[in-house]
């Protein structure tokens, strides 16, 4: 890449890096969303494959873009001890959070809704269920570029290979967001929503992104001892989600063939990019 593009991103600071991020990243979620105005529905076949595509994605992205550096990062001797508290601090963040939050996944009666009961409209349930998602991506991509912060000098390899990295990640990011809005607009298109309101929730699902990623970004800017647990944390969520949400959709239908297919190909996606662009 240009190395004045790249100075110009170095000065405009890791913070609003991320911000332009995942402003990307939901950017792609409205496109997915978007499709409630070409049709109704989209081929439970194709879709689960998506579905599937996304989980690899996440997978691959949880190993080369965060774990792997968090234990890089660690400090000698207690590498895999920081990994692990960040992984499981992660994983049961999610946990919690997905007890808690009342929320709906696509498919089920609202008598499967999960977390806190609530009287709560079954739109927003829907919207609900992907933003889970949505958090530990956003933060995913936030502690990528918050990296940043530590090594801003564009001429140092480090730097170059760590922005390629957090680059990498935001596009694999975006390429699962992509079923995710369609979730979310599609279902509630059939259920006799207009396509504008059915649009407007789907897109609405990643407007948690950008939020966390500049969260994410600032506290490691900010604190940059917490950068490798920052880093296995997202990881830990990542996963949880992947193994929780996503596959289990996209293998619920009889296309586990499909699904088990996009899978690979999404991990296989991710695993080039990152390794490409780290």
């Amino acid at each position: 890449m240009d190395e004045t593009v790249l100075q110009w991103f170095g000065h405009s600071g890791p913070v609003l890096m991320a911000l332009f991020a995942t402003l990307f990243t939901w950017g792609v979620t409205a496109a997915g969303a978007a499709l409630v105005f070409l049709t109704n529905s989209i081929n439970r076949r194709v879709f689960d494959g998506l579905l599937g595509m996304a989980a690899g994605v996440m997978i691959a992205a949880s190993f080369w873009s965060l774990l792997a550096p968090a234990i890089e990062m660690a400090p000698e001797g207690f590498k895999w001890q920081t990994a692990l508290i960040g992984f499981m601090g992660g994983g049961l963040f999610l946990f919690g959070i997905d007890k808690v939050l009342p929320h709906l996944h696509p498919g089920l009666a609202m008598s499967q809704a999960e977390g806190v009961h609530t009287n709560w409209q079954r739109s927003i349930l829907l919207v609900l269920a992907i933003t889970l998602h949505n958090i530990p991506e956003g933060l995913a991509v936030g502690v990528g570029f918050g990296a940043l912060g530590m090594n801003a000098d564009f001429s140092n390899p480090a730097t170059l290979q760590t922005f390629g990295a957090a680059v990498a990640l935001a596009f694999g990011i975006g390429l699962q967001n992509f079923p995710e809005g369609a979730a979310v607009s599609m279902p509630l298109r059939r259920e006799g929503f207009s396509q504008w309101r059915a649009f407007w929730y789907g897109q609405a699902s990643g407007i948690v992104e950008p939020i966390a990623a500049v969260i994410g970004a600032y506290a490691v800017m900010t604190m940059s001892t917490i950068l490798p647990y920052a880093l296995a944390f997202a990881a830990g969520a990542m996963i949880f989600v992947a193994v929780e949400e996503l596959i289990p959709e996209s293998q619920g239908n009889g296309n586990t063939d499909i699904a088990t297919l996009g899978t690979l190909a999404g991990f296989s996606i991710m695993m080039s990019l990152d390794v490409g662009l780290g």
